[in-house]
């Protein structure tokens, strides 16, 4: 059976562009917004903090689903770094995750990669990996030299 996608995903513009409609959808808890943005295939693929890998669309949306179902998630990317390759762009973000404790919000940190691809319909999620992190990875550490001789 066909799978009807959604029309309210960017199919223009580039994998930034559709990154960026991602965290909109995640922020605002806007399940339709999100799975617009995931490529229509069988074989995308999510992993979040602690959990099971899932496979497949529906999977993944359940999951969203019951995460949604406490509103959105207060996810912003910081320290995006992209390499992109012809119509494939993986990007490795530090998300800033601010959750609701006893004590009030707090600040958590999760390390993600973002995988995407351009298909007929544009710029689409084939992979989103997280794992949780900590105040360190606000600061990231690279082997570039810092001055240049």
């Amino acid at each position: 059976m066909p799978k009807a996608k959604p029309q309210s995903a960017n199919s223009g513009g580039d994998a930034s562009d559709m990154e960026t409609a991602f965290y909109d959808a995640l922020q605002s808890a806007d399940l339709e917004k999100l799975m617009a943005c995931w490529a229509d295939e069988d074989e995308v693929v999510c992993v979040h903090p602690g959990g099971a890998r899932l496979i497949g669309l529906g999977t993944i949306r359940a999951a969203f689903e019951a995460l949604f179902s406490n509103g959105g998630i207060r996810a912003t990317p910081q320290r995006v770094h992209c390499v992109d390759s012809g119509a494939s762009s993986v990007h490795s973000v530090v998300e800033r995750i601010e959750v609701m404790t006893p004590q009030g919000p707090q600040q958590a940190y999760v390390i993600a990669t973002n995988v995407y691809h351009k298909t007929a319909q544009g710029w689409r999620l084939v992979a989103h990996h997280a794992s949780p992190g900590t105040l360190n990875e606000a600061h990231e550490a690279n082997d570039t030299p810092q001055v240049l001789h």
